[in-house]
């Protein structure tokens, strides 16, 4: 690869043109010619340049017009304007509109060589300032990788880290299904690359994991340019490929996906920096990754673990079968109306799910006919502290037990099991408590058949602001009937 520093002369004049050239070869660069200004941009819609040095007047599009396109297509090159002693004033111009500098035709080939010199060491600077920020920025998207739990977040987090820290047009990421094969889990698109009132991406192609896997199988990454990066694509894409890189993501050398990411800008053509940036991001996001995996199946066992115990419960008196499920029900409803966030309205129903846990520590027969005797009453007034009991030795279940042990306190303070009042008892344990008693009203018991519907609306709205909080009993009641609709559609039973 040539790393000599990329310039473009762009003048009209082939003498001046060719001159120039010779010239700054001669002095270490690389240098390519155009024409004019139309030409030019082709030029730089096709490769890098570190710096255009072009004239002011020209057929076709001037120096003005090209300086106006360039700041769109090319904006990290420095651009120098060459100008007549009569168009100094518009040289200035130009450097007010983002050129670097301007020469005075005639020059002195030492100034020209001076000025791009000067020129390429400006633009030296501004990289190295770029990859300061960008060392910060990799930092923090590092960071953000490594605390999120989250797979969905994590995936995120890399793909936005590809496309503004990469300076990537597409962001495809593969993961392993478990069994071998390979999945995209996540791809994202530039806006730059979607067509106006287009939400296709088609255009850019569809990728083909088993040849990038089969090459990361013995590289530690790829980076391969034009015609040799199609080759990676299943469906050619129908946009000139720029760049082509992937990351493989490894963990303990187990290959667990890659990620992969295209440039369809020719100004945009991925080097050896953005090759290292993009191994760092996928060997952290690897880890993070694997974290997310393993504490979605931490998540997924917590989840049997409260349905089974919830199941257990409701095993114990066949008149209260289901129950669980339904006071859960019902709490998330009331959780979900007050403008709880998701995540809390997953503990209200976790834990409305064990509510009853106690229970299993009441040695009674619930299924007894007839209301319980005081003694049993006292016994089973116990069953809250039981199910604390039950739960505190379990650490991730801990966020429950406040739901749990405090259910049947009431509002006026005159509950159990510590006679709280008001705003003292947790949020969550209020919800329970009246999506709990409004299941009880409407379900048959040994001792009783289940109330009306209506009554049981009553009785809650009778009892808010003393057995219960006003506010949560105002919102299960507000919209109940439009939820019971819901319900019904959805092929649920609901208490008549």
């Amino acid at each position: 690869m040539d790393d000599r520093p990329s310039i473009l002369v762009v003048d009209d004049e082939k003498v001046i043109r060719d001159m120039l050239a010779d010239l700054l070869d001669m002095e270490g660069f690389h240098v390519r010619t155009a024409e004019d200004g139309t030409s030019a941009l082709d030029e730089l819609s096709r490769a890098h340049y570190d710096l255009v040095l072009s004239d002011l007047k020209m057929p076709k599009m001037g120096g003005i017009a090209l300086l106006d396109q360039i700041s769109r297509i090319a904006p990290q090159a420095v651009t120098v304007i060459m100008t007549g002693f009569g168009t100094v004033e518009t040289a200035i111009d130009a450097m007010k509109r983002g050129a670097y500098d301007y020469v005075l035709k005639p020059f002195k080939l030492e100034e020209v060589v001076h000025v791009v010199r000067r020129g390429i060491d400006k633009k030296r600077m501004v990289a190295e300032n770029m990859r300061l920020k960008e060392a910060v920025s990799l930092y923090k998207v590092s960071e953000a990788i490594a605390a999120s739990l989250s797979l969905d977040q994590v995936l995120e987090t890399v793909g936005d880290s590809c496309l503004h820290e990469v300076h990537a047009d597409l962001v495809s990421t593969w993961l392993s299904n478990g069994e071998g094969a390979l999945f995209e889990r996540l791809r994202l698109v530039s806006p730059e690359m979607r067509p106006a009132g287009d939400a296709s991406d088609a255009h850019l192609g569809a990728l083909s994991p088993d040849k990038i896997k089969e090459r990361l199988n013995t590289d530690a990454s790829l980076i391969e340019h034009g015609a040799r990066g199609a080759q990676f694509f299943a469906d050619a894409p129908t946009q000139p490929l720029a760049s082509f890189m992937a990351v493989p993501l490894r963990v303990q050398n187990r290959l667990i996906g890659f990620a992969a990411v295209a440039s369809f800008t020719g100004s945009k053509r991925f080097d050896e920096g953005r090759r290292k940036l993009l191994s760092i991001i996928g060997s952290r996001a690897a880890a993070a990754i694997e974290n997310a995996r393993l504490y979605e199946d931490l998540q997924a066992t917590f989840q049997q673990t409260i349905e089974g115990l919830a199941k257990a419960i409701d095993k114990m008196d066949r008149y209260t079968a289901g129950h669980s499920d339904r006071v859960a029900m019902y709490a998330v409803y009331i959780a979900e109306r007050l403008g709880l966030p998701p995540n809390e309205v997953e503990i209200v129903r976790q834990s409305a799910l064990m509510h009853d846990i106690g229970k299993i520590g009441c040695v009674l027969n619930l299924n007894k006919p007839g209301k319980l005797t005081n003694d049993e009453y006292e016994v089973f007034k116990k069953h809250p502290g039981f199910g604390r009991d039950i739960l505190d030795p379990i650490k991730f279940l801990h966020p429950l037990i406040p739901g749990v042990f405090l259910h049947h306190e009431r509002w006026d303070g005159r509950g159990y099991p510590l006679k709280l009042k008001g705003a003292d008892i947790p949020l969550l344990a209020r919800i329970i408590s009246v999506a709990d008693t409004y299941d009880a009203m409407t379900s048959d018991r040994s001792y009783r058949r289940a109330l009306p519907h209506e009554v049981s609306l009553a009785e809650i709205e009778r009892c808010a602001g003393s057995q219960f909080d006003p506010e949560v009993a105002a919102t299960f009641i507000g919209d109940i009937e439009t939820y019971r609709d819901a319900l019904r559609e959805n092929g649920k039973k609901v208490p008549e």
